[in-house]
C-alpha cells in the first residue's frame, strides 16, 4: 500500500485531493477502483475521466479539473504510470541462496546476494554478481559473465561466452548464443562454419520470451544498452544493434546488419544481411527491409489490408505490372517524339 502523498513525491509532481488515501493497485481508466491509480495520457479518453471510480488519477495540470476524484499533476502521464509499475510488479524480490538441486562448477563465482533456483546448470568459470535471479532449468554456459542485478527467468539457455551488462531482464525460452547460420555450399552438400565469437548484451536489457541471439561468426554479437526486444524475435550472428532500439515480436535480423541507435523495428518485420540502418529509422510493422537505410526517417513496405475480392483483382494486376511499365513507356516516347516533331 502506498499513500497519495508518497506516489506524488516519487514521481516529482503534485497532488490535489487527500494524500493520505492509501493506493493498493493499477487499474485502466474505464475500469478502475477504490485504491486504484490510473492514468490518462489521450485527448481521446478524456471523456472517461469523470466516471472513472479510480481512486486517484495521474493528469496533466491542463486536465486536472475533469478530474471528479484524486489527481496527481505530473508532465507525462504515462511516463509516471511506467515509473510506478514497478511498485506493484508480481515478481517476488531476490532471495540470497542456491537451492540444492542446482548443478554448479566449481570454478563458478557467485554472489552470495544472488538466487540461483532448482535445476540450474552453471559451467566452469562463470562470473554471477550481486543480486542476479537464475530461475529454475536454466542452464549457463562456460565464460558467461551475468552483472548485477540481472533477472534470468526459467529455462533460458545461454552458451559459451556471453556477458550480460547490469540490468538486465531475459525471459523464459530465451537461447543467447547459438551457432548463427554459417554454411558453405559444396557439391555433396554443406560446409559448416564454426562459430568462434561470443555475444556482449549491454545493460538495462530486456529480451523476451523464445528470442535468439546467435553468437558471431568470429567476432562478437552485440547488443547495446538499453535494447529492448520483444519475444521471439531472431538476432543472427554478427549484428550489432545500436543502444535504445527496439524490436516487436516476431522480426528477424539477417546477419552482420548494424542497425543504428534509437531505432523501432514493427513486429513481423525482416531485416536483410549486410545492411546499415541509420541511427533514428523507424520501420512500421511487417516490413521487408532489402536495402541499407542512410537517412533517419520512417520506412514501410507491403500493403495494407482490403476485402478479399478487391484483393484478388489486384494480384492479378500485380502480376501485369512489368508489362504495364513497358507500355507506359513506350507511350511516353511516343508521346515526346510527337511533340518534338511539333515544335
Amino acid at each position: 500500500m502506498y499513500t497519495v502523498a508518497q506516489i506524488a513525491k516519487f514521481l516529482h509532481g503534485q497532488f490535489k485531493g487527500d494524500g493520505a488515501e492509501q493506493i493498493s493497485q493499477l487499474a485502466p481508466l474505464a475500469s478502475g477502483q477504490l485504491g486504484a491509480i490510473t492514468f490518462c495520457a489521450q485527448p481521446k479518453f478524456l471523456n472517461q475521466l469523470a466516471e472513472s471510480r479510480a481512486s486517484v488519477v495521474l493528469v496533466t495540470e491542463a486536465n486536472c479539473h475533469l478530474v471528479k476524484n484524486t489527481a496527481i499533476i505530473v508532465e507525462d502521464p504515462y511516463l509516471a504510470f511506467a515509473k510506478i509499475s514497478q511498485w506493484f510488479d508480481w515478481r517476488l524480490p531476490v532471495v540470497a541462496g542456491v537451492c540444492q538441486s542446482a548443478n554448479i562448477a566449481e570454478s563458478a563465482s557467485i554472489a552470495e546476494s544472488s538466487q540461483i533456483c532448482s535445476g540450474v546448470v552453471i559451467g566452469e568459470q562463470v562470473v554471477i554478481e550481486k543480486g542476479c535471479y537464475i530461475g529454475a532449468n536454466t542452464v549457463i554456459g562456460d565464460l558467461c559473465v551475468i552483472a548485477a542485478n540481472c533477472r534470468l527467468e526459467a529455462n533460458v539457455s545461454l552458451y559459451q561466452d556471453v556477458h550480460l551488462g547490469e540490468n538486465c531482464i531475459v525471459h523464459a525460452g530465451a537461447v543467447l548464443g547459438a551457432d548463427g547460420f554459417g554454411f558453405v555450399k559444396r557439391a555433396e552438400g554443406w560446409q559448416k562454419i564454426y562459430q568462434l565469437g561470443g555475444v556482449r548484451i549491454g545493460s538495462d536489457v530486456e529480451i523476451g520470451a523464445s528470442t535468439t541471439i546467435d553468437r558471431g561468426a568470429l567476432e562478437h554479437t552485440v547488443i547495446g544498452d538499453g535494447v529492448k526486444l520483444d519475444n521471439q524475435v531472431q538476432i543472427a550472428h554478427n549484428v550489432h544493434l545500436g543502444d535504445f532500439t527496439a524490436i516487436a515480436g516476431g522480426t528477424a535480423i539477417a546477419g552482420s546488419t548494424h542497425i543504428g541507435e534509437n531505432c523501432t523495428i514493427g513486429g513481423l518485420s525482416g531485416v536483410t544481411g549486410h545492411l546499415k540502418i541509420a541511427a533514428g529509422t523507424h520501420i512500421t510493422a511487417m516490413s521487408l527491409v532489402s536495402r541499407s537505410v542512410k537517412q533517419a526517417g520512417v520506412y514501410s513496405s507491403g500493403t495494407a489490408m482490403e476485402e478479399h475480392h478487391s484483393w484478388k483483382r489486384n494480384v492479378v494486376r500485380f502480376r501485369s505490372l512489368d508489362q504495364m511499365v513497358k507500355r507506359i513507356k513506350r507511350l511516353e516516347d511516343e508521346v515526346q517524339k510527337l511533340s518534338s516533331q511539333e515544335q
